[in-house]
């Protein structure tokens, strides 16, 4: 539940709600999700993380 604290974004009929302080962090991240059988999923690129892991799927900021 999204309060008067936190940002709320429509994007393409998602609805997404962030805390504030957290925004900080996703600044300019990119989703993608792709059907491969190998790899597949979720991946995330963050232009802010100074650690990821090979697979895309985690970042440390």
């Amino acid at each position: 539940r999204a309060t008067e604290h936190d940002e709320v974004f429509d994007y393409d009929g998602f609805q997404i709600i962030c805390d504030r302080k957290s925004l900080l962090y996703l600044y300019g991240l990119m989703l993608d999700y792709s059907n491969a059988l190998i790899g597949g999923g979720f991946q995330f690129t963050n232009p802010n993380a100074n650690q990821t892991c090979g697979c895309g799927k985690s970042f440390g900021v």
